[in-house]
C-alpha cells in the first residue's frame, strides 16, 4: 500500500510539473536579450496548438522590435483634451478630405451602408485618423511587432492572442511575412490586428473599399443599429468604443463623422 501511495504521489508530482512547465514554457521579457530563447519556446507552444510550418517558420524569422517598444511606452496623445487631440490629428483637414471622398465615392459608401447600416461619416473618420486614408500605414514587419508585444511582460496575454491569429493567418497564406504595418502590428487602410481581421475582414485590407467595409462589418458586430445616433449618449456610440479603449479618439471619430455626414 506504501509502494502504491508512493507512486501514485510520484505520478501526481510528475503531471502537475508538466503541466506547469507548460503554462509558463514562453516566459516574457523587458528587454531583447531573452527574445529568441524566447521564439524557441513559444514555438513549441505553437506546434502542440496546431500551427504549420509557415507560421512557425515566420514566427522563427521575427527580430525584437525596438522601435514597437518605445511607441508602446510613449502613448501620450491619448491624455489631451479633445481640443488639443483634434488639432494634433488634423482633424479640420480629415473633415474637408473626408466631405470629398463621401461625395466621390457616393456609391461605394451606399453599399456599404446598406449592407452594414453604418454611414459614410464615421468611417471615413476612422479612415483618415488611422492612416490620413491609405497614405501613412506604417512600414514595420508586423509579425515582429507582434512577436515583440507577446514576448514583452506588459500586455502578453493579449499579444499571444494576436500572435497566435497572425500564424494562423500566415498559414492560410491570407498575410505574408514580410506584412508591413504600424508600430503595433496593426495592418491595411484602418488597421485591423490580426484577431480583427479573422473575425471581420473582408477581403485585402490594403484595398479601401474592404477595409471600410471590414470596419463597417466590424461596428455592426459590435452592436451598430441602421439609422441610430452615434454621438456621445446615443445608441450607437457605444459601438465606436469597441474600436478605440481611448476616450478622446472615440469622441474625435464622433465629431468628425458627424461633421462629413453634413452636420456641425
Amino acid at each position: 500500500m506504501t509502494t502504491r501511495r508512493a507512486l501514485v504521489s510520484f505520478v501526481c508530482i510528475a503531471i502537475s510539473a508538466s503541466l506547469n512547465f507548460t503554462a509558463h514554457a514562453a516566459t516574457c521579457g523587458n528587454g531583447p536579450g531573452g527574445f529568441e530563447a524566447w521564439k524557441q519556446q513559444f514555438s513549441a507552444e505553437a506546434r502542440a496548438k496546431g500551427v504549420g510550418g509557415a507560421g512557425i517558420s515566420a514566427l522563427m524569422g521575427t527580430s525584437y522590435a525596438s522601435a514597437t517598444i518605445a511607441a508602446d511606452r510613449s502613448l501620450h496623445s491619448f491624455s489631451l483634451s479633445l481640443d488639443a487631440f483634434l488639432a494634433k490629428r488634423g482633424a479640420a483637414a480629415i473633415v474637408s478630405r473626408g466631405r470629398q471622398l463621401r461625395r466621390s465615392q457616393a456609391a461605394m459608401f451606399s453599399s456599404i451602408e446598406q449592407r452594414y447600416g453604418v454611414p459614410p461619416g464615421p468611417l471615413i473618420a476612422i479612415w483618415g485618423m488611422e492612416t490620413g486614408f491609405g497614405s501613412q500605414r506604417g512600414n514595420q514587419n508586423m509579425l515582429s511587432s507582434i512577436a515583440t508585444l507577446a514576448y514583452d511582460c506588459r500586455r502578453p496575454e493579449y499579444f499571444t492572442d494576436q500572435l497566435y491569429a497572425a500564424l494562423q493567418l500566415i498559414d492560410r497564406g491570407a498575410l505574408s511575412p514580410a506584412q508591413r504595418g504600424s508600430m503595433h502590428g496593426e495592418v491595411g487602410q484602418t488597421q485591423f490586428l490580426p484577431k480583427n481581421i479573422l473575425a471581420y475582414g473582408v477581403g485585402n485590407l490594403d484595398v479601401a473599399s474592404n477595409a471600410l467595409a471590414s470596419t463597417a462589418n466590424f461596428l455592426k458586430a459590435h452592436g451598430w443599429r441602421a439609422g441610430a445616433g452615434y454621438q456621445p449618449g446615443e445608441a450607437n456610440f457605444a459601438a465606436i468604443q469597441e474600436w478605440n479603449a481611448a476616450q478622446v479618439y472615440q469622441k474625435a471619430i464622433a465629431l468628425m463623422g458627424r461633421q462629413i455626414d453634413g452636420g456641425e
